[in-house]
């Protein structure tokens, strides 16, 4: 495994720069992003200060036609508070709890950003991919009809069965089917990348991707990142449900100033005061158990679920370094193919020279040996599609 992983990571030479395409999506899905952000920012702020009470301001006036001959008239400010103090430990689990949510959610939103800026560049890589095989295809179309020229001439000239000359129209049809199926394939490419972005593809720099470090990718995984913070977050809410059955403690504080009965003034008594106190509570429910177990049993299924995706991304790591092993090996043939399709071109022009070969042979000779570069330009644009997999999921790597 060692041996591979050093193979895989010589397979690049060049790194990507972070953010280097960050701006790819449209402005309207940039701008989507951003308002999820600041709701979630918004939301974890409201949860995080959720167990502090509002302080109640109230203000009254009232007009009394009890008494004949005239309106009492009596109005009343008071500003009060009721507010918990102690929770045997359940605010400061609460604040960690919305701390922790925050945390996860900002994860998910980042996951979902990248995961879409991941699909517009692997839309380009697709694209680029797709015109080299179209150029692929004319060099094999121009073979066809070389091919066929040749052989409705041995034809012809009774060196050949009919059916030789149908086996290379059929297989010129083939490639001409093949190209406009390719057409449609890029129309498709073309129209899902403009749902992602409003950018010109043609203007676009691709970039090269290496492939990232088996360190990095576990260490920075945002899918990973995100279940932690839900394992945290289910772990601080099964404190705060065993705490919201112990004992709390609370303030109450009230101060009043209320206009006196004019007509029923008693000495000793205050248009502005204070009153004060505090609660002792200890709820007492019989789902209480129920609900703790139901809180302990989410901890434990989300701490399952962080080991599971560790070993997830462990397989996924293995797969893409194995796919891109398989891919290297497809460019050595290819290279080999290059370098044997050069040697027979060069014969075959010299024979031609000498008048043993056609120029028709030179020339499907030379365009073989320009489908086989092509092939090594496809196998590495699979490579770079592979690598954008690892990319969507890893902070700050495009």
């Amino acid at each position: 495994m060692k041996r591979l992983l050093i193979l895989c990571s010589l397979l690049f030479n060049t790194a990507v720069h972070a953010d280097e395409l960050s701006d790819i999506l449209s402005d309207n899905k940039n701008i989507l992003f951003d308002y999820e952000f600041r709701n979630n920012t918004a939301q974890s702020d409201m949860l995080e200060n959720s167990w502090i009470n509002p302080v109640m301001l109230q203000y009254s006036k009232s007009f009394s036609r009890q008494f004949i001959g005239r309106t009492v008239k009596t109005g009343s400010f008071s500003i009060g508070i009721d507010q918990p103090i102690f929770r045997s430990g359940g605010i400061y689990f609460a604040i960690k709890y919305a701390q922790a949510i925050r945390g996860a959610n900002e994860a998910e939103i980042k996951l979902k950003k990248r995961e879409m800026i991941g699909s517009a560049v692997k839309l380009l890589f697709e694209m680029r991919k797709l015109k080299l095989e179209q150029k692929k295809l004319v060099l094999l179309i121009q073979n066809d009809k070389l091919d066929i020229r040749q052989k409705r001439e041995s034809y012809n000239a009774g060196l050949i069965d009919s059916s030789f000359l149908d086996q290379a129209i059929l297989k010129a049809n083939q490639d001409e089917t093949k190209k406009l199926e390719t057409e449609i394939s890029l129309m498709k490419l073309k129209q899902s990348f403009s749902l992602l972005s409003d950018k010109d593809p043609r203007q676009l720099k691709l970039p090269k991707l290496k492939l990232i470090s088996e360190e990095r990718y576990k260490g920075t995984n945002l899918e990973l990142v995100r279940d932690r913070l839900r394992a945290k977050e289910k772990a601080y809410n099964a404190k705060m449900t065993w705490a919201k059955y112990l004992p709390s403690v609370s303030l109450q504080g009230r101060y009043t100033d209320a206009d006196l009965n004019p007509l029923f003034i008693q000495p000793g008594l205050e248009e502005k005061y204070w009153t004060y106190g505090f609660t002792i509570s200890l709820p007492i429910n019989i789902n209480m158990f129920s609900d703790i177990e139901a809180a302990k049993v989410a901890r434990l299924k989300a701490e399952t679920e962080v080991i599971e995706r560790k070993h997830t991304i462990d397989e996924e790591y293995k797969l893409i370094c194995n796919k891109l092993k398989i891919i290297e090996k497809k460019i050595k043939l290819a290279r080999k193919d290059e370098k044997l399709y050069a040697r027979l071109y060069r014969t075959t022009r010299n024979l031609a020279r000498a008048g043993e070969k056609t120029s028709l042979d030179t020339a499907m000779m030379r365009h073989s040996l320009q489908v086989r570069k092509l092939d090594q330009k496809i196998y590495y644009l699979e490579k770079q599609i592979e690598l954008i997999e690892l990319y969507t999921k890893v902070a700050n790597a495009i």
